[in-house]
């Protein structure tokens, strides 16, 4: 894949990303993965935790500490982690520039 490795998280992400982890254990972060599943074949998962992979990726803004292992960086890189706050709720939404296709929920994507 050609997109660069990098993963982006917008400060409106960063901000709700450091309210949730405020209420955790010190040096907790949010990782994002990617797994198996899903309506569309792949599905993003997100989970509070304190233990760390020595190749995961850590994005670090704002108070929040995003870590993405190597595995799913090859489908995230070039993502980009918001968080939307609108009439139909709040959640995070991922921008993945491999994606050829996602569910209505937007957790879920195939390439």
């Amino acid at each position: 894949m050609d997109t660069p490795t990098t993963v982006i998280v917008t400060d409106s992400a960063a901000r709700r990303i450091s309210e949730i982890l405020s209420a955790e254990a010190p040096e907790s972060a949010l990782r994002v993965s990617v797994e198996g599943g899903g309506c569309s074949g792949f599905q993003y998962r997100f989970d509070v935790t304190r233990e760390r992979n020595a190749d995961d990726i850590v994005i670090e803004q704002d108070g929040a500490t995003v870590l993405v292992d190597k595995v799913s960086l090859d489908y995230m890189s070039g993502c980009r982690i918001d968080f939307v706050d609108d009439l139909i709720g709040a959640a995070f939404k991922i921008e993945n520039p491999h994606a050829t296709a996602s569910c209505g929920c937007g957790t879920s994507f195939s390439i």
